[in-house]
């Protein structure tokens, strides 16, 4: 019985050591399995687009806003180009000034700089606290330059950012610097929502426009599709809306915002009346994008809030990537 005990055992190891020799490879732990795959790559996350353009990847930086002359004797203007957007008022004598926005980008030199209007104030707080860079205001309206919200960086308040450049006549030759415009309003509020909406695509409908024109008093604005460049270019009185840097000036997006204009209490120093522009409250628009006219409604419940644009069904009307210009037009013109 021990013999045979004895064989038992031994047969039962040499049995062991014959299977641990086999050809098949060991199994490998659970463990080390798991671990021999790669983790699974978290979803890559589009990033964001700008509120002003639309465009992806661009850090939300400080708002700074310009208030450009637009009349010939100002052409051509330079730093427009670098614009997110671009406003059109109307000012006295039923001429036009523009008050460019900056933020994703800045120019060298933007100008010629002029005068402040009191419409800019009731536009500027949707951007929160932005710096206003212009020349000069009425005597009557500092008091409501200094209750407003944003950073002063007049060329009174920061004479070492304007210049007066040659070949050009005062008061159309000041010029200024946005970067040093900004140094000095350190904490001048970021980019942020203004309710603009943006896609690649663009809705239904739509008229089919070569162009599109707006009159002031005083002005006349034609928009111009140009497929090549994919921008409605811009033609103003006649000609050819050119840039310093070159080219014609002219946006993926133009938006005709009819508003309500009418006499506010300041008048210059020809006796003509300042208009005052009533961008908050509701009204009708017309919304101009790849070569097409599309009627929208327009809405702003506050100066604090955005103003957003939607189609006839109610949705939001989605703007070309890029920089847009809005133009703040009465439908019908008010006499200067």
């Amino acid at each position: 019985m021990r013999a045979v005990t004895g064989f038992t055992l031994v047969l039962g190891v040499v049995l062991a050591g014959a299977g641990c020799s086999s050809d098949e490879p060991a199994k490998q732990p659970l463990a080390a399995t798991a671990s021999a795959s790669p983790p699974a790559s978290p979803s890559p996350t589009a990033p964001p687009e700008h509120p002003f353009t639309g465009r992806e990847g661009s850090a939300l930086k400080p708002v700074l806003a310009v208030k450009i002359e637009n009349t010939p004797a100002g052409k051509p203007q330079m730093g427009l180009r670098s614009a997110d957007i671009v406003y059109v008022e109307q000012v006295e004598g039923g001429l036009t000034r523009l008050m460019a926005i900056f933020s994703s980008k800045l120019p060298a030199q933007v100008g010629p700089v002029r005068s402040a209007r009191i419409s800019d104030l009731h536009i500027l707080p949707m951007f929160g606290k932005p710096a206003l860079g212009y020349s000069g205001v009425q005597t009557r309206m500092i008091p409501f330059v200094q209750q407003a919200s944003l950073y002063d960086v007049s060329d009174s308040a920061v004479p070492s950012a304007y210049s007066r450049v040659s070949g050009r006549v005062a008061p159309y030759n000041l010029f200024a610097s946005p970067k040093k415009l900004l140094a000095k309003a350190s904490k001048a509020s970021n980019a942020q929502d203004v309710g603009f909406t943006f896609s690649d695509e663009a809705p239904d409908g739509g008229t089919a426009k070569k162009s599109f024109s707006v009159k002031y008093p005083a002005a006349r604005f034609t928009f111009t599709w140009s497929a090549s460049q994919k921008r409605w270019l811009i033609t103003q009185d006649g000609r050819k809306d050119m840039a310093a840097e070159g080219g014609q000036q002219g946006a993926p997006t133009i938006v005709v915002q009819w508003v309500k204009t009418d006499r506010s209490q300041f008048h210059d120093f020809h006796g003509s009346y300042t208009p005052l522009v009533h961008s908050v409250g509701k009204g009708k628009g017309v919304v101009l994008r790849d070569g097409k006219a599309y009627d929208v409604s327009w809405s702003r419940p506050s100066e604090e809030e955005g103003t957003t644009y939607t189609t006839a069904d109610g949705e939001p009307m989605p703007f070309s990537r890029g920089q847009v210009w809005v133009v703040l037009a009465s439908k019908k013109p008010v006499s200067p």
